[in-house]
């Protein structure tokens, strides 16, 4: 006999409804609604920093590096990745649809995470403020560090767009491959460590060495701070924490981040007003007794 057929569409949607408000809908998940105004919150942090780095640079001009351009830079595309990632979420959490500004959010996504580890391999190094130049050793992780970036964000980006099915493993390949690259960013700071203790005690400007091997130890212990917190702690919090403050992971991982920015530039920053510049002459000679007395910095 003669067959039957019928075709129709069918239109599912999964939201919240915001609270106090019917009609109001929410496409994000519960955990996540708050991201928007975190992101947007820490954009409009890090503009002021861009402002405030531009006019650092411009009082003290005459002592800028091109280290101190590229961390200005530096803070200008993490400005944007906030600004992206905000709007991209805003746009979920408004009308249900990911394709906002999610390709605006991945390029700045990507450039932040490769600007961030160069700018850390050539502050450990000291390039353009112990020396002009990079060695071959610090070149090779230069080298090694850009296409773990690179892979990372690629992972991100397949965790973002893929389904359930491959997220899980994805996220663990992606965790260890950028905790390569963060191991991978120590050693440069390692080597200046080493090379400035041995300065420190056989030049004859050694307060001044001194004060620069004080500011790399610092330096390493807040950079692995930095690292434990962000890729470790921050991961912890996503499994533990319940689905509702999720949120809580992105804006202490954000914290955290900004405590480390702040760090950087305020160590770093150019000038006659960086106390790892202005050393008196008559520092040098308790300086010299100090570095012979140091204990080992085991690295």
């Amino acid at each position: 006999g003669r067959k039957n057929t019928a075709s129709f569409h069918v239109k599912t949607e999964l939201y919240n409804l915001e609270d106090g408000d019917s009609n109001t809908k929410d496409y994000l998940p519960a955990g996540q609604t708050k991201l928007p105004l975190v992101f947007l919150t820490f954009f409009f942090i890090y503009l002021c920093l861009v402002f405030l780095w531009a006019w650092v640079c411009f009082k003290n001009k005459g002592s800028v590096h091109t280290i101190h351009l590229l961390m200005g830079v530096l803070l200008c595309v993490k400005a944007m990745d906030l600004l992206s990632e905000a709007e991209d979420k805003l746009h979920i959490k408004t009308t249900g649809s990911p394709h906002g500004w999610d390709v605006a959010f991945y390029v700045f996504s990507f450039l932040k995470g490769i600007m961030l580890f160069i700018v850390i391999v050539l502050i450990g190094t000291g390039w353009t403020i112990l020396k002009p130049f990079l060695q071959d050793k610090e070149k090779k992780i230069l080298m090694i560090v850009i296409p773990l970036q690179v892979l990372s964000n690629i992972a991100s980006v397949v965790i973002d767009e893929t389904g359930p099915f491959a997220k899980d493993w994805v996220t663990w390949k992606q965790l260890l491959i950028d905790l390569a690259c963060c191991c991978a960013v120590l050693f440069p700071i390692m080597w200046s460590i080493r090379d400035l203790k041995k300065a420190s005690q056989s030049d004859g400007k050694a307060a001044r060495t001194l004060a620069k091997l004080t500011l790399f130890r610092q330096y390493y212990i807040v950079l692995f701070l930095y690292i434990y917190f962000t890729r470790v702690v921050v991961f912890a919090l996503t499994t533990v924490t319940s689905y509702k403050y999720r949120w809580v992971s992105d804006c202490a991982a954000e914290v955290v981040s900004l405590a480390f920015y702040l760090f950087t530039g305020f160590k770093f920053s150019p000038g006659d007003s960086n106390p790892y510049l202005a050393i008196e002459d008559e520092e040098e000679e308790a300086a010299a007794k100090e570095a012979l007395n140091m204990d080992d910095f085991e690295l």
